[in-house]
């Protein structure tokens, strides 16, 4: 169990480790935006926004939503905190935060104060068929193989 200073410091450490795993994109940016963001994060959680409407990193192939969980549910939830694996080659990345009605205004705010942040709605993720032709181009490993 967190409090929303405590959880929004959680949200932002995995946010931060994830971009940090690409060599053109520095942690420290990630950390300088979440730290802007910090105030309506922590009214994002503290009002229950992030349950329903969540945080998406885009960065590179990662499209990650982050959500919270409040009260029992939050005790039968097992958590993985660990750097969203894709955005090693990621050369730029965007925060997306959540707009609700009531919330518009500061979230706006606060996406207004760095560069990586937004208040737009994120693109939708890849899909996998974007993806699903063969990894290994066999005509080329054949005249490779025939040339040797």
């Amino acid at each position: 169990m967190r409090s929303a200073s405590g959880t929004w410091l959680v949200i932002a450490d995995l946010v931060a480790d994830t971009v940090a795993q690409s060599s053109a994109l520095s942690r420290d940016e990630a950390v300088q935006a979440m730290s802007v963001a910090e105030a309506v994060g922590r009214t994002l959680i503290a009002g229950g926004y992030l349950q329903q409407h969540p945080i998406t990193l885009v960065a590179g192939k990662v499209h990650c939503e982050i959500t919270t969980v409040s009260g029992t549910a939050a005790l039968r939830l097992e958590e993985n905190l660990n750097p969203v694996p894709g955005a090693a080659g990621a050369d730029e990345f965007t925060i997306h935060l959540p707009s609700p009605v009531p919330l518009q205004e500061l979230v706006k705010a606060a996406a207004d104060g760095h560069a990586r942040l937004s208040d737009a709605v994120p693109p939708a993720p890849e899909t996998k068929a974007a993806h699903s032709g063969p990894l290994i181009d066999r005509e080329a490993l054949r005249r490779a193989v025939t040339q040797r």
